[in-house]
Formats: C-alpha cells, structure tokens, sequence
C-alpha cells in the first residue's frame, strides 16, 4: 500500500472513533436537559395546583410551564412535553363561580332631599322652612320581561307612595304596558317629579285642576310607538290609561274608572331643533255626586341645543293648555287655564328661566289668578343644584277685587344613586 493509503486509512479510523465516542456524550447531555426541564415543569406544576386552591392568579406561572413546555418538546421530539402536558391537564382543576352576584338581587336605590325657605310679602316670619320631601327611588329588574320603579315620599305628613308600578316591554305591536300607581300621561309636567321640574312647583293649572300634586292614578296603561315615520314624518307615540276616577279635584273622589288617551307627536327640525306637540283627552264620572268630566287638552315644546355646545347653550321653550267641563246634573261649567315658560342655559351649570300661568277662578265668576315665575338655577355638580325664585301672583277674591302677593324662595335640591335627578 502506498503512503497516503494508510495515512487515510488511519485517519478514517480515527474520525470514527471520536463520532461514536460523541454520540454518547451528545445524548447523555440531551437526557440531562430533558430531566431538568421535566423537573422545572413538576415543580412548576405543583405551585400552580397551590396558587389554583388559593384561588390566585396563575397566569405568570402558566406562561412560563408553557413556554418550558415548549423547549423541552423542542430538545426531546415533543414527546416528554406531550406526556407532561396530557398529565398537567388531567391534574390541573378549573375554578368557575357559578355562584349569582347577590348585588343583582338588590334594587337599585336613590334618595333625592328637596328643601325650600320662602318669604311671602305681608306674613310675619315663620314657618319658613318647607322641608318638601325626601324621595326613595327603588328600580329593578324583575326577570327578562318586566321591571319596577317605586317611588316613596318621606315628607312632614308622613310616608306616601307616589309611584309604584311594574312595566312589560317588547310586547307584540310595540306596546308596552303599566300597571299600578303612576303619575299619569298628562301634558308634559304632570309625568315629571316635583324635584326635577324647572321652576320650584308645579305650574298653576295643573295645581287648580289636577290637585296640588297633579294627576295620579291607580290602574293599568298601555304605550305604544308607532312603527311608521322617522326623518321629516316625525315620531309618534300613543298612551291609553284606565284608572280610578277618585282624584279629588277632577271627579269629587269618586271610584268610577277614568279613561285617558294621549297623543305625542315629534319632529327633528335640525341637528340643533326638534319640537313635539301632544294631545289630551280625559272622561271620567261620579255618580255619587251625578259629576260627569272631560278634559281636554294641548301642550307643545321646542328646543334648541348646538351640538358640538351641547354642555353650554339650551333654550327650551314650552307650554300647555287645558279646558275642563264639569257636568253636575246636566249643567256643564268650563274652565280654561294655560301656561308658558322658557329656560336658558347660560354657562355649563347656570340655567334661567320664567313662567307665566293663567286660569280662570272657580269661586268668583268671570275672574282669573294669574302669576309669573322667574328663576335663576346653578347646579353645583350632577348631585347638587341650588335655585333663587321670584314668585309673583294675583288671586281674585271678589269681582273687580284682587289679592296680590309677593313670595321669595331659595331651594336646594341633592341626589345620591344610580337615578339621580331623573324626571320621572
């Protein structure tokens, strides 16, 4: 053989010799590897089962016995990871609270205080703090179909329940329905709540006509929206009520059922303007006193509001009209009475505004009261809202003879819950 013939003859061996020599050492490396990051993953393992049974979070450790898991599948042919994976699934348990939040079971509740003080021209101090009411909200949901709100008035006469009602909406052909006690569809005002209304009390036709805390009544409602219009064809919406006629003031406390229907129509003029205009019809009777009523009323309302200074400007101007007939044993008596009101927004939490009443009397014949209301509102925040109030009235108290009066009142108004300062 010649020279380089053993040479590579020699070499060949020698190369051999050491590949298998590495091979060995390659695999008992790899093994090492193996072992530790299967030793990494139990320990791992067992301070997730820890951390699981204390019900903390185990995120951090299940991002990193995955990512171990996956460079031990990427060292030993994801065979060890697999095996690994399969038993941590099977030993690893899953906490889910299928317990109900008992919060849910709860209404949600709000408290609204209303306190006035008030002087009155030509009356000696005193008495001249009106603690009005303090207002209990409670609203929830009933199930997936109904909901309630109840309203209690905490006041100096005692506990009264203003509102309390349940409500089925979604029902077939857009209805919905009420029944209980509610502040009837009447105008405008008469749904809002005395706390929420722009000027410190209710606008004096609805005071003459309705009782002092205007119409409520005890029965069943139905609202429904109609399924047509939209764009330049407007909004519309119909209520129907049924309730006992024994509002003192409107039918003499009889217990006969009173019908209601209510017409509300609604137009976007602008981005800025929008105007709703609504109807009144109500029929109730007293066969006790032989008292047949009907009423009839109007009641329409515009608003300008900028949209991009929606917080800043808003000028509302809005106003009812109602024409009531007694009938006592076929003679019919008609009485009218309206009023006006305008509000403006000045800065984000100043509010001004003035209203103007007008009804005809019901104790000297062809005489009429008459007031003007003007204000001036700062709402403090969202709980709190502060108002100064002129209060100017004339009440006829024989023919050709009037009363006149002046009365000054400051009225704070707060709110706590979810419901604070809602109108109704």
């Amino acid at each position: 053989m010649g020279r380089k013939t053993v040479l590579s003859l020699v070499a060949v061996l020698v190369l051999g010799g050491t590949l298998r020599a590495q091979e060995p050492s390659q695999a008992d490396s790899l093994r090492r590897e193996i072992q530790r990051l299967t030793a990494r993953i139990d320990s791992l393992e067992r301070l997730v089962r820890r951390l699981a049974g204390e019900q903390r979070d185990t995120t951090a450790a299940g991002d990193e016995l995955t990512a171990l898991r996956a460079a031990a599948a990427a060292a030993g042919g994801g065979a060890a990871a697999d095996t690994s994976t399969r038993r941590s699934e099977r030993e690893q348990a899953q906490f889910v609270d299928r317990s109900r939040n008992l919060n849910q079971l709860n209404p949600e509740i709000s408290v609204t205080g209303d306190v006035r003080l008030n002087a009155t021209s030509g009356q000696l101090a005193g008495d001249n703090v009106d603690v009005r009411e303090f207002e209990f909200s409670f609203q929830s949901a009933l199930d997936p179909y109904s909901n309630t709100k109840i309203f209690a008035a905490v006041g100096e006469e005692g506990i009264e329940i203003e509102e309390a009602y349940a409500y089925w909406t979604g029902l077939p052909g857009n209805l919905r329905l009420d029944i209980g006690r509610f502040r009837q569809q009447l105008g405008e005002l008469n749904r809002w709540h005395a706390h929420a209304l722009p000027q410190s009390e209710f606008p004096l036709v609805l005071g003459r006509f309705f009782g002092e805390e205007g119409l409520v009544g005890d029965g069943v409602g139905l609202y429904w929206i109609a399924p047509f219009g939209g764009g330049a064809w407007g909004a519309h919406e119909l209520w129907g009520q049924a309730t006992l006629a024994n509002n003192e003031a409107l039918f003499q406390g009889g217990n006969r059922v009173a019908l209601l229907g209510h017409l509300n129509n609604f137009w976007q003029l602008s981005r800025s303007t929008f105007v709703q205009v609504g109807g009144t019809a109500i029929y109730g009777e007293n066969p006790d006193s032989a008292l047949k009523t009907r009423v009839f009323g109007l009641d329409a309302r515009i608003t300008w509001r900028p949209p991009d200074r929606a917080l800043y400007r808003n000028f509302t101007v809005r106003g009812e009209g109602y024409r009531v007939t007694h009938e006592v044993a076929g003679t019919p008596t008609t009485r009218t009475g309206a009023y006006a009101s305008a509000e403006y927004q000045l800065t984000r939490r100043l509010f001004a505004g003035a209203r103007y009443d007008y009804v005809e009397s019901s104790g000297v014949d062809g005489e009429h009261e008459w007031a003007i209301v003007p204000n001036l509102t700062w709402w403090q925040s969202e709980w709190v809202y502060l108002r100064a109030e002129w209060q100017r009235a004339s009440v006829p108290v024989a023919v050709g003879l009037v009363e006149r009066s002046n009365r000054f009142v400051l009225q704070a108004v707060w709110a706590i819950g979810p419901h604070k300062h809602e109108l109704f």
